[in-house]
């Protein structure tokens, strides 16, 4: 048995991940659960990290974009990236901590990815296998599969990307904190000191969307987080700023292609190789 195999809350964790970084393998792995709404420090690692959402819904905040982590799904991490984790339900997740390989030719920016079920049974083998693990033998090879699985998954977009203009990151900031907030344009071109049109270029140049578009990316990833969480969709609906559930429902099913509730429910019915 393992000694690190599952880290029970963020502090258990943390102290685990810490230590994980010096394992002398390429590949060091845990299981760990978070409770509902617990928070990580802001942080970074030395190695690069891949985290498979088992249960529960993760919100992760980095330095490149928000991102919300929905069961079924992993998130890549570069090394030296800092993030921040927020857990929305009882969470577990398997990580894995990866040491930078030019020659693996890893993604040098955040990923966030559908799990196949194969990647799923790999991960579970992962957190399974001594820390000092034959890197020649079964073991070894094993890993090396994982790596070049996680690889060829297809980028899934639940994430919004926050601008480096310290003028439109303060605009994402307050739509982050408060997504169900209906303030125009023009409230936040004056608050800025531009004008409606020069905001409307930057924000569009910054992050590749309208504000209207970016802030309604804002509000599906909330909602995701939070039907994660076991809320019900009209409080959902209501609380990210939509009138009705239907028009929630509407705009959920043209981005993702599924209603909220089939949408969180679709990884389940996927048969995991174990």
């Amino acid at each position: 048995m393992r000694a690190y195999h599952r880290q029970e809350g963020p502090v258990a964790a943390a102290n685990c991940a810490g230590h994980l970084q010096t394992i002398a393998r390429p590949v060091a792995a845990m299981t760990a659960t978070y409770p509902n709404e617990s928070t990580s420090t802001r942080h970074l690692h030395r190695r690069d990290q891949f985290i498979l959402q088992i249960t529960g819904v993760t919100a992760m905040m980095t330095e490149r974009g928000h991102f919300v982590v929905p069961p079924g799904h992993g998130l890549w991490i570069p090394a030296g990236v800092v993030h921040q984790s927020r857990a929305w339900g009882e969470v577990e997740a398997q990580t894995i901590y990866v040491t930078p390989n030019r020659e693996r030719k890893a993604s040098d920016t955040c990923r966030l990815i559908r799990a196949s079920s194969l990647v799923e049974a790999l991960m579970d083998e992962a957190v399974r296998i001594p820390e000092i693990y034959d890197q020649n033998g079964r073991d070894g090879t094993l890993i090396e599969f994982l790596l070049t699985e996680i690889a060829r998954m297809p980028e899934v977009t639940l994430h919004v990307q926050v601008p480096p203009d310290p003028r439109l990151g303060e605009i994402c900031k307050a739509v982050l904190v408060d997504p169900s907030s209906n303030l125009t344009l023009d409230h936040w071109a004056d608050k800025c000191g531009l004008s409606r049109r020069t905001l409307t270029r930057l924000f569009r140049r910054e992050t590749g969307q309208s504000f209207s578009g970016w802030r309604q990316r804002v509000r599906l990833l909330e909602a995701l987080a939070r039907l994660g969480a076991g809320e019900t969709v009209t409080g959902v609906a209501l609380d990210v700023g939509y009138d009705s559930p239907s028009a929630f429902a509407a705009m959920f099913k043209r981005e993702l292609g599924a209603a909220p509730r089939h949408y969180l429910r679709w990884t389940d019915q996927e048969v995991a190789l174990r």
